[in-house]
């Protein structure tokens, strides 16, 4: 079972914080492959069993935990299915380092100080899992948790809408294809307008934690 795991903090107060951008893409695949489903309470998450297009049936999950809590339910759903991370589990998350609008795969690595991810690490033994990073804009001068909890400006809401697509479309080509495969295709698709929408942050990024500290 392929397991794709949306981090975020449940609850309407969260929705449409810079946060949740993982809630927000495993969502936009949800009203592609499973829009009348509803979602059932299992591993800690609310959870959907849904057939992504060529690769059969897969497991959804919102963990329900909070975010620094994240690696308690996607840990519980790789031990049920006895699903190996390095092959089966992909993270879809937030990422300040990463401009609005922009999608970043990675086959493994650090947590870059993403405590939802530093959970997952310490419950599942390590840094080999896939991670998809969904630029959510760096804080500026704004502390950065207040900053990843807060809402989406106007702007930033328009610019994240064909990145969520982008994501669902890659989470499909992971689930097809392997990790690689979608790195491949979607690690090379810039931004509209933009050339190169991770210029400043591709070498400070995903291979060392820098210090920081999400909610």
């Amino acid at each position: 079972m392929k397991i794709i795991a949306g981090l975020g903090n449940p609850g309407a107060g969260y929705e449409r914080t810079r946060h949740n951008a993982g809630f927000m893409a495993v969502d936009r695949l949800l009203a592609r492959v499973a829009p009348a489903q509803h979602g059932k309470a299992r591993f800690q998450s609310l959870t959907w069993e849904a057939a992504l297009p060529g690769a059969g049936k897969c497991l959804l999950m919102k963990p329900v935990t909070y975010m620094n809590l994240s690696g308690r339910a996607v840990s519980e759903a790789l031990r049920f299915y006895k699903a190996d991370p390095a092959e089966d589990l992909l993270v879809l998350v937030d990422d300040v380092a990463l401009p609005v609008g922009s999608i970043r795969i990675r086959a493994s690595g650090g947590a870059g100080g993403h405590n939802g991810l530093s959970d997952i690490q310490r419950h599942c033994g390590g840094e080999g899992y896939a991670r998809l990073r969904i630029g959510v804009d760096p804080p500026g001068r704004i502390p950065q948790v207040d900053y990843v909890l807060g809402k989406f400006s106007p702007e930033q809401w328009d610019a994240l809408q064909p990145a969520l697509e982008r994501a669902a479309d890659a989470t499909v080509t992971w689930a097809n294809e392997g990790v690689l495969a979608a790195m491949n295709e979607f690690n090379t698709r810039a931004a509209a307008g933009d050339a190169d929408p991770w210029k400043a942050s591709r070498e400070t990024r995903d291979d060392q934690d820098n210090g920081s500290s999400h909610a």
